[in-house]
């Protein structure tokens, strides 16, 4: 697997050179203009923005709310009045699906940085500190990963289990609450294994000679250096999240009527997908968008971070005239 974080001095300095003459430029700058010249990548990005963007202000160009019932359009396809039909019950589609993008995107994004945020640090702090304390946390760490993620979010969602909980937490915030405890885990077990290569490098030894505070090291020196993995680890993490919303909310266990999700959406629609296609397919479009530009961005940001790898085209180089050569 190659190393992303092992950055190539001939790579960067070349395309330090193309970008421009005699011009030094930022390993961050170089990522991002690596980043905007896939195609792929640009396109997802844009596919997702214009998706958040979507779920927090489509509801403005609807009159209908995810709770209003029309009693003369049950159960009818798309028309001027409802943009996207309407449901069994006569609530308007578009409102709901808006209502369900929304809560989706904000589980997957809360849990997706959360969670690396927290493997992150619990990882770092693993490898800094070694002997006991690294025996102790792994433990931790290890019993957490057998527990059943499954059987926790059904116990915890249930009517009968969580029905104290869910007195204060809107069922939505609960589940946030339930993926980020099992979502961070895996990240945290790589992130130890790589900053424990790190203790070994001469400036984290040269930090502790000199008296830095671990919380200094550990945020200066150890985070930054596995940044690109964090950052890919990000779009991953919103990635899965929204699958696992789907798929709990899917089975039952997840979100819970009157909240709205892709997955609830998707999940009532299933028994009925023949004789409200609609009502399927349309949630079904924007879980497939959605996950499907995550992934695009993810390979762009791979392909950015990755010095040795083609695919995010050459840059363009300009001669003293002014004109661009390949």
């Amino acid at each position: 697997m190659t190393n992303l974080n092992a950055v190539d001095p001939a790579a960067v300095a070349q395309e330090a050179h193309l970008e421009g003459a005699d011009v030094v430029i930022g390993k961050s700058t170089i990522i991002f203009r690596r980043f905007m010249r896939n195609k792929t990548a640009v396109a997802g990005l844009v596919i997702f923005l214009a998706l958040t963007i979507f779920s927090f202000v489509g509801g403005w160009f609807t009159t209908w709310d995810k709770e209003t019932i029309d009693p003369f359009n049950i159960g009818m396809p798309p028309s001027a009045d409802h943009y996207l039909g309407t449901s069994q019950a006569g609530i308007d589609l578009y409102a709901m699906t808006v209502e369900g993008t929304r809560i989706s995107i904000l589980i997957g994004l809360i849990v997706g940085l959360v969670s690396v945020l927290i493997a992150a640090v619990y990882g770092c702090t693993m490898a800094y500190f070694g002997g006991k304390v690294d025996k102790t946390m792994l433990f931790i760490l290890e019993a957490l990963i057998m527990m059943p993620a499954l059987l926790v979010v059904a116990v915890a969602t249930s009517s009968g289990g969580g029905s104290t909980i869910k007195q204060n937490l809107p069922s939505w915030l609960l589940l946030i609450v339930v993926l980020l405890v099992f979502s961070w885990m895996g990240t945290a077990r790589l992130i130890r294994s790589m900053s424990m290569s790190l203790m070994q490098r001469d400036f984290v030894k040269a930090a502790q000679y000199m008296g830095v505070p671990p919380r200094r090291i550990v945020w200066r020196h150890l985070v930054p250096n596995i940044g690109s993995l964090l950052v890919l680890d990000i779009t991953r993490g919103v990635t899965g999240a929204i699958l696992a919303e789907v798929a709990f909310s899917f089975i039952g266990i997840g979100i819970k009527i009157p909240d709205v999700s892709l997955g609830v959406l998707i999940g009532q629609a299933t028994s009925q997908v023949q004789t409200f296609p609609w009502m399927f397919w349309v949630p079904l479009t924007v879980m497939f968008l959605l996950t499907g530009s995550l992934a695009m961005m993810n390979d762009g940001l791979r392909d950015a971070f990755d010095p040795s790898s083609g695919s995010g085209g050459k840059a363009k180089r300009k001669n003293r005239a002014g004109m661009v050569k390949r």
